[in-house]
């Protein structure tokens, strides 16, 4: 059963792994209008016009970048190179491994460097200046950043010795808690509270979007949440409390114009209320 889940991952076209990324956002576009989180008063059509476009980017970069993943991986089984490949364990254990791993190095990791280093916030800046977090904000990133990732992603599968159908898996998960994440939905307390000692639920990740210190620099993960818990860079507070945005870019001409969105990276650093890189 998973060596076959393992081989379908591995042999699944772009095509089907669109068509997973689009169902997956139809559903929480669904979801949004049938038990929306917040009812905010902005155009959505719009906003998602901007997310979106990022969105065609990054698949440019991922397509030109893919072939980085590959060769990690013909590197790794060649060579048998990375952690999973000097241990011999059950294949439902190789599975668990290899995806906590890779969330570790591949999003957790450069995550938290994007926060901890000027010049890499200053891309990843973008992805907070979003003052309305739903399902398509998950996929607001500038291409500068997407090209970080795509090189720690690349370090993770190196790192790992993950085989490509390991990897392809990871991404597919990631996709669906980016949309998860992000979107404006309703998830009960009931469940966000237990599963966010593992998982990165819907209120979890939320608290990253607050506006201003501690909270963004807090909730790093991606899919698991278990690495902020070991690293203690988690924090809690309640929804009806969250104001979306980042403080250094409130103004509607800076966070809602692709032009500016993309030059950001070059523009002057500002330091956010409570203080950033010591400044």
């Amino acid at each position: 059963m998973i060596q076959e889940l393992l081989t379908f991952f591995e042999t699944v076209p772009s095509s089907t792994r669109s068509v997973f990324l689009v169902s997956g956002l139809a559903l929480f576009l669904s979801l949004e209008a049938i038990v929306p989180l917040f009812r905010m008063d902005y155009k959505k059509i719009r906003h998602a016009g901007i997310n979106l476009t990022f969105t065609l980017i990054t698949l440019i970069v991922n397509l030109i970048g893919a072939s980085l993943i590959v060769a990690a991986v013909e590197f790794s089984q060649n060579n048998h190179s990375g952690l999973l490949n000097w241990v011999n364990v059950p294949l439902w254990l190789y599975v668990i491994l290899g995806l906590t791993l890779l969330d570790l190095i591949g999003a957790w990791l450069i995550h938290w460097l994007e926060h901890q280093v000027k010049w890499m916030w200053m891309f990843h800046l973008i992805h907070h200046t979003d003052p309305n977090i739903d399902v398509t904000s998950g996929l607001r990133h500038h291409p500068g950043e997407n090209i970080l990732r795509l090189l720690f992603t690349t370090l993770a599968v190196l790192v790992t010795g993950a085989s490509f159908g390991l990897v392809m898996l990871y991404q597919t998960i990631s996709a669906f808690f980016a949309a998860l994440t992000h979107a404006n939905i309703q998830f009960p307390k009931i469940l966000d509270e237990p599963l966010s000692w593992i998982f990165v639920t819907p209120h979890f990740h939320k608290i990253h979007h607050h506006y201003v210190l501690p909270q963004t620099d807090a909730n790093y993960g991606n899919i698991f949440s278990i690495w902020d818990h070991v690293f203690s860079t988690s924090t809690q507070m309640e929804m009806e409390d969250l104001n979306y945005g980042i403080d250094t870019h409130m103004d509607r001409s800076e966070h809602s114009d692709i032009k500016n969105l993309l030059m950001i990276p070059f523009q002057d650093y500002r330091s956010p209320a409570g203080s950033k890189f010591n400044e």
